[in-house]
């Protein structure tokens, strides 16, 4: 897996300041990707054990509130699997703080909707996010008032009562 970029004090992506990893690499190509370089999954670094700390520390000041995964897209089956064992790490090391994943695939029944990106990790992976912004950046449903994504379709889950409730439950800051 690479990672494209980190940001580590974002206020766009997520509730308070947050480190922000960018992974590389997505299949989907929206019209007007906010992050098109991203596309490829060679661009950026490959994600080492030193940058993996390197994450870690930005995370760790009392101001920051947690993790948000971006791209590319973090459920590309690649990149799921690269991700999972660092968010194990990061949940040990940093349990109160929440982690956020933007995919443009669609969350549904525990599992991502389109078949081809669901792989071995992804319920253990979607497991461990506290929200997830589901759905393709579509430009014509773009809309900049938007809290946390970009079009009007997209949705922003509160991933654990989702879980909990067995059906769709909207994030409510």
């Amino acid at each position: 897996m690479h990672i494209a970029e980190i940001k580590k004090t974002d206020i766009a992506n997520g509730e308070g300041v947050r480190v922000s990893l960018f992974v590389s690499g997505c299949t989907r190509h929206c019209k007007n990707c906010f992050n098109a370089v991203a596309w490829d999954f060679e661009y950026g670094r490959p994600f080492t054990e030193e940058l993996r700390e390197e994450v870690f520390e930005a995370v760790s000041p009392y101001y920051i509130s947690g993790l948000s995964l971006l791209g590319g897209d973090p459920f590309e089956p690649s990149n799921q699997r690269g991700l999972l064992p660092f968010i194990k790490e990061f949940r040990a090391r940093f349990p109160d703080k929440t982690v956020w994943c933007y995919t443009g695939y669609t969350f549904s029944e525990g599992e991502i909707a389109e078949p081809h990106a669901n792989c071995e990790v992804t319920r253990e992976l979607i497991s461990l996010l506290d929200v997830l912004v589901d759905g393709p950046f579509v430009e014509e449903l773009k809309d900049i008032r938007l809290k946390f994504r970009g079009s009007s379709n997209q949705r922003v889950i509160d991933v654990q009562r989702t879980l909990r409730e067995g059906k769709v439950a909207l994030y409510l800051p």
